[in-house]
C-alpha cells in the first residue's frame, strides 16, 4: 500500500502560504512518501498550477489533484492544463477529478448540478481522449460536440482517478477511470461497497484493477486525548458533512462524521488502523495531519511528530 500526505491549504498571503507548500512538498520526498495530494477548495490555489510548481521542486514522487471539480472549465482546457502540469513534474501527475458538489457547483459557481453522473461520463469521454496523445480530439455526446486538434501528449501515462461515492459514480470510474479518490469512507464502506463495484465494473471493461486512495485525518497523540483529536477533526473538517453525497457515504459504513473517520492514539494505533483500511482494500492512503495542542507551538511539533511517525509507517506498509 502507497502512504501519501495531503499538502495544504495553508493560512497567509500567497506568497508565504506557497513557501510551506514548497518546504512540505520537499519534506515529503526526503521522507520517502510515495505520494502528495493536492485539494482543490474554493477559496485557496488551483491544484494543478501548484503541482506544477512542487514538479519543479522535486524529482521522485508522485503529485496528485483531490481534487479537480469537472464543472469548472472544459475537458478540453483541463487536458491541455493537466498535460502542461505533467511535463512540469516530469510525468508524476495522478489527475483527481470529480463533480464536485451542490453548495459549490451551484451555490457558489452559479452553474446547473444536474445529473452530475452523466455530466461526469460525457465529460471524461473527452477527457480521456484530450490526455490520450496529440492529434484531433473528436468526441460528440449528450453533453459535448468537441472537434478540437491538439498537440500536446503525455511525457508518461497520466492515471486519471475520479471521485466515486455512489455506486453509478463508481461503475464510471471503473469503466472509464483508473481508480478513485475517496473522502469519508471507512473501512467497512471501502470493503463492502466501493471496493467490489469498481472493481466489477473496471473488469467487465477489460481495464487493471482500480486504484483506491483513502484520504483519512491521523493524529499522533497521547491515548487520553484520541477523544480531543476526534474532536478537532468534526470542529476543522466536519464541513464536508453537510453534502448529501458524502452522507450517503458515510451510510456504507460504520462511522457518523469525520471524527470516527480520525485514525488518533499511539504509533502501534495508527498503524493498526492503517493496516485496516489495507484489508479493505485501499491501495493507497491519503493522510490529512492532524495536530493537537493548545497553541501554535504545540500545533507545530504535533504535526512535526505525526508526520516523521507516518514517514515511518509508510515505509512498514510498503
Amino acid at each position: 500500500m502507497r502512504i501519501g500526505v495531503m499538502i495544504g491549504p495553508e493560512k497567509g498571503d500567497s506568497g508565504r502560504k506557497l513557501e510551506r507548500m514548497l518546504r512540505d512538498i520537499e519534506w515529503a520526498e526526503s521522507a520517502g512518501m510515495d505520494t502528495a495530494w493536492i485539494p482543490q477548495i474554493p477559496t485557496d490555489f488551483d491544484a494543478l498550477i501548484t503541482i506544477a510548481a512542487m514538479g519543479l521542486k522535486t524529482s521522485r514522487i508522485e503529485l496528485g489533484t483531490a481534487v479537480v471539480p469537472l464543472q469548472a472549465q472544459h475537458p478540453i482546457a483541463l487536458a491541455r492544463q493537466a498535460l502542461s502540469a505533467h511535463a512540469a513534474a516530469g510525468g508524476r501527475l495522478a489527475l483527481g477529478v470529480g463533480p464536485s458538489h451542490h453548495w459549490i457547483v451551484r451555490d457558489m459557481l452559479g452553474l446547473p448540478y444536474e445529473k452530475p453522473a452523466a455530466y461526469t461520463r460525457d465529460y471524461l469521454e473527452v477527457l480521456n481522449a484530450g490526455l490520450a496523445g496529440s492529434g484531433s480530439v473528436d468526441v460528440e455526446n449528450e453533453t459535448f460536440t468537441v472537434h478540437n486538434p491538439l498537440d500536446l501528449g503525455p511525457v508518461a501515462p497520466l492515471p486519471v482517478l475520479i471521485a466515486a461515492l455512489g455506486p453509478v459514480m463508481l461503475r464510471i470510474a471503473g469503466e472509464q477511470a483508473d481508480g478513485t479518490v475517496l473522502w469519508m469512507a471507512d473501512e467497512r464502506a471501502i470493503a463492502d461497497h466501493v471496493v467490489p463495484k469498481i472493481s466489477k465494473a473496471a473488469a467487465d471493461a477489460g481495464r487493471p484493477a482500480p486504484r483506491i486512495v483513502a484520504g483519512l485525518p491521523v493524529c499522533l497523540c497521547e491515548p487520553s486525548r484520541v477523544d480531543e483529536a476526534k474532536a478537532r477533526a468534526n470542529r476543522i473538517l466536519g464541513e464536508a458533512e453537510v453534502s448529501p453525497n458524502y452522507q450517503r457515504l458515510l451510510e456504507q459504513g460504520s462511522a457518523r462524521d469525520i471524527g470516527d473517520l480520525c485514525i488518533a492514539g499511539s504509533e502501534e494505533q495508527i498503524a493498526a488502523g492503517l493496516r485496516r483500511y489495507a484489508d479493505a482494500g485501499a491501495t493507497d492512503i491519503s493522510v490529512r495531519l492532524l495536530p493537537i495542542g493548545d497553541n501554535r507551538d504545540e500545533l507545530v511539533a504535533s504535526k512535526q511528530r505525526t508526520r516523521e511517525m507516518i514517514a515511518a509507517i509508510a515505509q512498514e506498509l510498503r
